[in-house]
């Protein structure tokens, strides 16, 4: 199933790293900036997630909720967070499930190998819980600024 602008976004319910629960269903109301990405700790997840902590007073005033989700564990999730100062909450989905439903999770290739996993991907979600904007093609250096810039467009 692929999703569209104007779609209703999939409803989700996930631990981040400190165990407390995030649903979509709880966040009616509020703008969510809800980022996939695929691995902690590594250099494009590290510069997109930095991007989104440098700017997270700017998301703030617009009423933005910002949430990252990988498939990394709990305890992954901490020490990127604690590595970084990142400021907001990275979602556990440690079978890809969530990524599944937004469909961004599936096989990927990699040096010749081939493995499951999330590819690098953005959804805005409005306070009516639908899909505002969709990025699939992101550059992790210049992310965080893009998805800020569109917060005012849309």
């Amino acid at each position: 199933m692929t999703l569209s602008v104007g779609d209703p976004a999939p409803d989700f319910s996930l631990p981040d790293a400190t165990g407390k629960t995030y649903s979509l269903a709880d966040l009616k109301g509020q703008r969510v900036v809800l980022y996939f990405y695929p691995r902690d700790n590594t250099p494009g997840c590290t510069k997109e997630a930095c991007g989104f902590r440098d700017r997270y007073a700017d998301y703030q005033g617009k009423d933005a909720v910002v949430l990252g989700v990988s498939t990394d564990d709990a305890k992954s999730h901490s020490k990127f967070i604690d590595k970084f100062s990142l400021p907001f909450p990275l979602l556990v989905d440690e079978g890809g499930e969530v990524a599944s439903r937004y469909g961004v999770y599936g096989l990927k290739k990699f040096m010749g190998k081939e493995y499951m996993g999330i590819t690098r991907s953005t959804f805005i979600i409005g306070s009516d819980g639908t899909l505002e904007k969709i990025y699939l093609k992101v550059k992790a250096e210049t992310h965080a600024d893009e998805v800020l810039t569109d917060l005012d467009t849309l």
